[in-house]
C-alpha cells in the first residue's frame, strides 16, 4: 500500500483554487505603475506583505478560539431556553471536537489538492453555516448540526493556517509569525468569554460569523503558498508569489533554487510506501510532530479551561465567571510574549521552560487539593490552599502559553517533509483533536473522582514532556524549511 504523490502529468491539471491574481503579476512586472498609484512602497516591503498575509489568515484561528470558548458563557442560557439537560449540553460542547476530527482527516488532502487558500475558503463556508444554524436553533438538532459544521471548519483551519504561515514566512521571522496562530486562538477564546457576559447566546453565535466573513474576501488579496505552487509544478506563479512576499526589489534567486531543490527529490518518485516510513527522514519528524501535539493536549489544558469555572468554585473562588475571563486575558498576554520570544530564545528552550513550569504549577495545584481534603473547611489553612490552587492554575496557563500552546504547531509545520506533509499533517492534527476530545470528556469525571489525583496525572504528563523535548525535539530557529527537512536525511 502506498500514498500517492503528484506526478508531473497530474500537476499540469491542478490549478490554485484561488489564483494568485493578475494584480500580483502587474505589481511584479510594472512596479513603476504601482508607484504612480501610491502603493508601490507597501508592496515592495516584503515584511509588511508577509505580515498582512498572516493577519488575514489569523482570522481563521480567531474563529477556532471563538468556537472553543463559546460553550462556557452560554451554558445556562442555552439549557434554559432550549430545555436541554446537562448531558445534552455536554454533547453539544463535545461535538465541535468530533467535527474537528473529521476536518483534520480531510485537511491535509484538501490543502494539498486545492492549495492553502482554497482550503481556508472551504473551511470558512461550513463555519458560517454552522453559526447560523446555532443562532436560529429551535431544538437540539439544529444546535448539534451547527456545532458539527463549525467544528469541521476548525479542524481544517487548525492544520492549514500554521502550514501556510510557515511556508510564506522568512526564516528569521517564521517562529514569531507562526506563533500568531496560537495568539489568535487565545484571542478568540477571550472574545467569546468577554462578549458572552454581555450579549445573548443567539447574538453571540451571529458574532461568531464575523471572522470567516472577513476572511473570505481577504483571501483574494494574498498570494498562495509559493512552496505549494512549486510542488504543483506552477513555476511562474511560484516565483511571482515568492517575489510578492519578499518585496519586488529583493533578490529571491537563492531561495528559489533552495525550494526547487527540495521538491526535486519527491518528483522522482510518485509514491510513498508504508515501508518507506521506516526511514529516519520520515519517522523522526512524524514522531516529533505527533508527539508534541499529543502531549500538548495530554497536559489537560482543554479540560482545565472547559471546566475552569467549576475548578475555581472548588478552590473557593466566588466570582468564577470573572476569574475565567481573567484566565483568558492572561493566556492572550502570555502567548503574545511567546510571539516576541520564539525567534530570539529558540523553540527548544521555550518548550523546556514551558513544560518545566507547567510541571511545577500542576504539582502545586495537586498538593493544594490534597491538603484541602485533609484540613477543616473554613479554616485558615483551607483558605490558603484555595489561594495556592488558584496561583497554580494561573501559572500553569501562563507557562502553557509560553511554549507548549503555540510552538508544537510551529514545529509541526516546519519539520514535516513536503511530499508527506498533507498525510502526516492530517494524522498529527487528528491526533491532537482526538486527545483533546478524550481529555475534555474525561476531565469532569476525573475531577469528581479526585481533584488532587487528576492534577497529579497531568503533572506526570508535563514532566514527561520535558524529557521528550530535551531528548528528541530539534532546534529549528534560523533555518530554512529546506535545511530543516534535509537534516533528517
Amino acid at each position: 500500500m502506498s500514498f500517492r504523490d503528484d506526478n508531473e502529468e497530474t500537476r499540469d491539471l491542478r490549478k490554485p483554487f484561488l489564483h494568485t491574481g493578475s494584480w500580483y503579476r502587474m505589481g511584479s512586472r510594472q512596479s513603476s505603475m504601482m508607484e504612480k498609484l501610491g502603493s508601490s512602497q507597501f508592496m515592495r516591503d516584503g515584511s509588511v506583505s508577509v505580515l498582512l498575509c498572516v493577519l488575514i489568515v489569523a482570522l481563521g484561528p480567531i474563529q477556532f478560539g471563538f468556537t472553543c470558548g463559546y460553550s462556557s458563557p452560554t451554558q445556562d442560557a442555552i439549557t434554559k431556553d432550549l430545555r436541554l439537560s446537562i448531558s445534552e449540553f455536554s454533547l453539544f460542547g463535545s461535538l465541535s471536537n468530533v467535527g474537528a476530527m473529521v476536518g483534520a482527516i480531510a485537511s491535509g488532502q484538501i490543502a494539498e489538492y486545492i492549495g492553502r487558500k482554497g482550503s481556508l475558503m472551504i473551511a470558512s463556508i461550513p463555519n458560517i453555516i454552522g453559526w447560523l444554524a446555532i443562532s436560529f436553533a429551535k431544538d437540539s438538532s439544529f444546535l448539534y448540526m451547527g456545532r458539527l459544521l463549525a467544528g469541521f471548519g476548525v479542524g481544517v483551519i487548525s492544520y492549514t493556517v500554521p502550514v501556510y504561515i510557515a511556508e510564506i514566512a522568512p526564516q528569521e521571522k517564521r517562529g514569531s509569525l507562526g506563533s500568531i496562530n496560537q495568539l489568535s486562538v487565545t484571542l478568540g477564546i477571550m472574545l467569546a468569554y468577554l462578549l458572552g457576559l454581555f450579549v445573548p447566546w443567539r447574538v453571540l453565535a451571529v458574532l461568531g460569523i464575523l471572522p470567516c466573513t472577513i476572511l473570505i474576501p481577504g483571501l483574494f488579496f494574498i498570494p498562495e503558498s509559493p512552496r505549494w505552487l512549486a510542488k504543483m509544478g506552477l513555476m511562474e506563479d511560484f516565483e511571482i508569489s515568492l517575489q510578492v512576499l519578499r518585496g519586488f526589489e529583493t533578490d529571491i534567486s537563492f531561495e528559489v533554487n533552495e525550494i526547487k531543490r527540495s521538491i526535486a527529490s519527491p518528483r522522482r518518485r510518485t509514491a510513498i510506501r508504508f515501508s518507506d516510513l521506516k526511514q529516519r527522514r520520515y519517522w523522526y519528524p512524524l514522531m516529533v510532530g505527533i508527539g508534541l501535539l499529543v502531549l500538548q493536549q495530554l497536559s489537560g489544558i482543554n479540560g482545565i479551561l472547559f471546566y475552569s469555572s467549576n475548578i475555581f468554585k472548588a478552590a473557593g473562588i466566588s466570582s468564577s465567571n470573572v476569574a475565567t475571563l481573567g484566565l483568558g486575558v492572561i493566556q492572550v498576554l502570555a502567548t503574545g510574549v511567546t510571539t516576541w520570544l520564539v525567534d530570539k530564545a529558540g523553540r527548544r528552550l521555550l518548550l523546556i521552560v514551558s513544560s518545566s513550569g507547567m510541571t511545577a504549577s500542576l504539582l502545586l495545584v495537586a498538593v493544594a487539593f490534597y491538603w484541602k481534603v485533609a484540613v477543616e473547611e473554613g479554616s485558615r489553612s483551607y483558605g490558603v490552599m484555595g489561594i495556592l490552587s488558584l496561583v497554580g492554575l494561573v501559572s500553569f496557563v501562563v507557562f502553557f502559553s509560553l511554549g507548549i500552546g503555540a510552538i508544537p504547531w510551529v514545529i509541526m509545520s516546519e519539520i514535516l517533509p513536503i511530499n508527506i506533509k498533507g498525510l502526516a499533517g492530517s494524522i498529527a492534527t487528528l491526533a491532537n483533536w482526538l486527545v483533546s476530545w478524550l481529555i475534555t470528556m474525561t476531565a469532569n469525571l476525573l475531577l469528581h473522582w479526585s481533584q488532587g489525583g487528576t492534577f497529579t496525572i497531568y503533572t506526570v504528563v508535563s514532566a514527561f514532556t520535558v524529557v521528550f523535548v530535551a531528548l528528541w525535539v530539534p532546534e529549528t530557529k534560523g533555518r530554512t524549511l529546506e535545511e530543516i527537512q534535509w537534516s533528517f536525511r
